[in-house]
């Protein structure tokens, strides 16, 4: 006996079309579902919400992406707004259906528990909000939260450059640090949402100022580009030495490139990251034992010359077996986080939960 594809029907041969003329024949590209007059999700979004931008993605459940676009971050209350513009803009533009959307995956920049409610995202200067639900109020479309850096590991894991591995970590470099796990092919996320926030692990009793969280000698303040940044213009006021620094408007591009060119300011800036770094991802390391460790992020663009100064480092603190970990740049690049958060709404994302 044989299961039919298209009716509930239990079938010595021939399918329940033969039987049955009250049942169209299905024409390539609808489903069986689709036959039957039940609501087809089609398509999800994925939405990654950063300081500086903000990314979105349309994929269809299949995990293909139909669309990527990026748009400026403006602080506040006010991206909620934004990102329900640009989502309603697209699917009028595209003629897609609420009915046709499984809903909307969002990776923001701070803790958020199992029930999307966010605790704090400092350097969007958000408090405290439920903001899957909020989201889902605004938009008309279940969502579901997560921190950003889980999200791209996700996408790493299940679309990038972490395909054949069940133990990874995934590193992103921009405005703050932030850090995704994945173990045994699920993915970490911890009593509170916050694993992985290793931004505000404590790495330097040295420095003075602030960090957005409130603490002091956060690995933020160190590896993030605004820290790396920092730390440059640091090595420059320390001294005199001519710098190709002095002569080019300072920027992470700048310095990364400063580094390939042999100078010695942005060298000496690059060797004080990839120690931070370096012993902060030893420290994970101790604690989840990673296959791999890919490096992503808006950094992540400068290419070998920051891999090797992180791999350096952390081979140098990491436990014996943990220094076995391979490394290698984020092949999602900048979109990870995209396509991550659209899985939460994929059978092979969830699959991961």
């Amino acid at each position: 006996m044989y299961q039919c594809a298209f009716c509930p029907k239990n079938l010595a041969f021939f399918c329940c079309f033969t039987y049955n003329k009250n049942v169209p024949i299905p024409s390539a590209g609808i489903s069986a579902a689709e036959l039957r007059g039940e609501t087809v999700h089609k398509y999800c979004f994925g939405v990654d919400v950063g300081a500086s931008f903000i990314k979105y993605g349309l994929f269809t459940t299949d995990g293909e992406a139909a669309e990527k676009w990026v748009r400026p971050t403006e602080p506040g209350e006010r991206i909620l707004a934004d990102i329900t513009a640009e989502i309603d803009a697209c699917m009028r533009r595209r003629g897609i259906d609420a009915a046709e959307v499984s809903g909307l995956g969002l990776g923001v920049p701070g803790p958020v528990d199992r029930e999307g409610a966010l605790s704090r995202a400092v350097n969007l200067g958000w408090g405290a909000m439920p903001l899957a639900e909020r989201m889902t109020v605004l938009t008309g479309l279940e969502t579901r939260a997560a921190n950003d850096s889980s999200l791209a590991a996700l996408g790493e894991h299940l679309f990038g450059g972490g395909t054949d591995y069940r133990d990874m970590a995934l590193v992103t470099l921009g405005t703050g640090v932030g850090a995704g796990v994945i173990c045994g092919g699920k993915l970490l996320l911890g009593a509170h949402g916050a694993a992985g926030e290793i931004g505000h692990m404590h790495i330097s009793d040295d420095i003075t100022e602030p960090c957005a969280c409130g603490s002091r000698g956060c690995l933020d303040q160190l590896a993030s580009v605004p820290g790396v940044l920092r730390i440059a213009r640091e090595q420059l006021a320390a001294g005199s030495a001519p710098s190709l620094l002095r002569e080019r408007e300072l920027t992470a591009e700048s310095l990364w490139l400063a580094v390939r060119e042999g100078d010695h300011v942005a060298v000496r800036t690059a060797e004080i990251f990839g120690d931070a770094l370096g012993r902060a991802l030893a420290a994970l390391s101790l604690a989840v034992d990673p296959q791999l460790i890919v490096i992503g992020g808006g950094m992540a663009a400068a290419g070998a010359a920051l891999l090797n100064y992180i791999q350096k480092y952390y081979i140098r603190y990491a436990f014996a077996d943990c220094a076995k970990a391979a490394f290698r740049l984020a092949r999602l690049g900048g979109y990870a986080g995209i396509y991550g958060a659209a899985a939460l709404f994929m059978d092979r994302g969830r699959q991961c939960l």
